[in-house]
């Protein structure tokens, strides 16, 4: 039997009423975007691992690569939540939380 590796586990906060199977479709539909975006789940916690780090790191000392790997969550990011709330309705205050497992 294959396993499968958990780098990341991704929440759908902040939407009252919500069955959990529908929630838990629109976590998987936003990780699958994610993973499609960026290579895969091992690369979606790279980014993630990055995108953190970012938050303590001084505005002169972010390096190139770091903004390139930002921009590049960014852009992952809006398409996944597009595709996670897909067919959900109005959901206007809620949003997809990234963390590691």
């Amino acid at each position: 039997m294959d396993t499968v590796e958990t780098f990341y586990t991704v929440s759908l906060c902040d939407y009252p009423g919500l069955p959990e199977q529908e929630r838990q479709r629109a976590e998987a539909r936003y990780a699958r975007v994610m993973e499609r975006q960026l290579g895969g789940a091992e690369q979606v916690a790279l980014a993630l691992e990055c995108v953190l780090g970012l938050e303590e790191t001084p505005p002169e000392e972010i390096t190139e690569e770091a903004k390139a790997v930002f921009a590049r969550w960014t852009k992952a990011s809006s398409a996944a939540a597009q595709a996670g709330m897909q067919g959900l309705g109005d959901g206007e205050s809620s949003f997809f939380e990234v963390r590691f497992s």
